[in-house]
């Protein structure tokens, strides 16, 4: 028989019981355990798992190893929020409220072209819109053939009245939100770029170098021509687009003042962009696409410098 010491009462000897209190927070007793790694943890650190609960630690570790959800064609689930459409439209506007604001007067907003209900041209879209070469009526030259090839992106964002912005930003709204959603933000705002950079390519090339060239229906063509791109390759109906890409060519070749050369470059620039983006192997999708992006780029900067040299020559 074993022998215990101390006196009748005295418990030293027996091992003494202690509540669990949470690795977070010691000064708190709890009876919870992570169910990942089983260390104890208060109401205010569990979090729901599929099954019990879990410490802060193991579901930051959980979501480091879970690969973050892509598109169809790589993207980032992100686009389903359609935040670069939305930026893109809110930057349209503020350079529309920029270009009233530089004229100081309502022409700005309506007045000149298609049965008076399009706006005149600003200080800001004379500065940014696309212009092969010219001589202003102070005297100085400028245009892209002077070296100001900015504007062939500043013209992306600027519109000669509020209807004009408004017909794009509509445009813009309605197909921006799908094509983002399906193909990522990054690659819907690469594409959106180098369409409307293709239009005002297009527009520099095969338009009259005195005549200015400015609106995101560079850009809304070449979303058109992704939208039926990206539809078929997913198998979706695409008897809907048509119909609707055929009006806006009948107004393009039939309304006074637009940029026929800039809606059709940017057609023809949305269209290689989206077949680039939609077909490229899974394999090496990522790659496929960035250097594909990266030759229609090259190659609308090589079209530039042969248009610029052959008005300079």
């Amino acid at each position: 028989m074993t022998e215990r010491s101390g006196q009748p009462g005295d418990t030293t000897g027996d091992p003494v019981p202690t509540t669990p209190v949470c690795y977070r927070h010691p000064g708190r007793e709890t009876y919870i355990r992570c169910s990942r790694c089983d260390r104890p943890i208060c109401t205010e650190c569990m979090r729901d798992a599929s099954v019990g609960h879990q410490c802060p630690e193991c579901v930051a570790e959980g979501r480091r190893s879970v690969r973050p959800a892509r598109t169809a064609f790589g993207g980032g689930a992100a686009g389903r929020q359609g935040n670069v459409t939305k930026a893109l439209i809110a930057l349209n506007v503020l350079m529309m409220l920029v270009s009233i604001a530089s004229a100081r007067s309502g022409n700005a907003v309506a007045g000149g072209g298609l049965g008076g209900l399009m706006g005149s041209g600003t200080p800001l879209t004379e500065w940014g819109s696309v212009l092969g070469l010219a001589r202003f009526p102070d005297g100085h030259i400028g245009g892209v053939a002077d070296g100001e090839w900015y504007r062939l992106v500043t013209a992306v964002f600027l519109h000669y009245g509020v209807l004009h912005l408004l017909l794009n930003m509509w445009a813009l709204w309605v197909l921006g939100r799908t094509l983002e959603a399906v193909l990522g933000p990054l690659r819907f705002l690469a594409l959106y770029l180098l369409a409307g950079l293709g239009g005002n390519v297009a527009a520099y090339v095969f338009t009259a170098p005195n005549r200015f060239t400015a609106g995101a229906s560079t850009a809304v063509f070449g979303l058109f021509a992704a939208i039926f791109v990206i539809m078929r390759r997913l198998g979706r109906d695409t008897s809907a687009i048509v119909p609707i890409l055929v009006i806006n060519l009948i107004f393009t070749f039939t309304v006074p003042s637009i940029s026929v050369a800039g809606h059709l470059g940017g057609l023809v620039a949305g269209a290689v962009v989206s077949l680039i983006l939609a077909y490229a192997p899974r394999s090496r999708r990522t790659a496929f696409q960035v250097a594909g992006c990266a030759i229609v780029l090259v190659a609308l900067i090589g079209l530039t410098l042969v248009r610029t040299a052959a008005l300079l020559g």
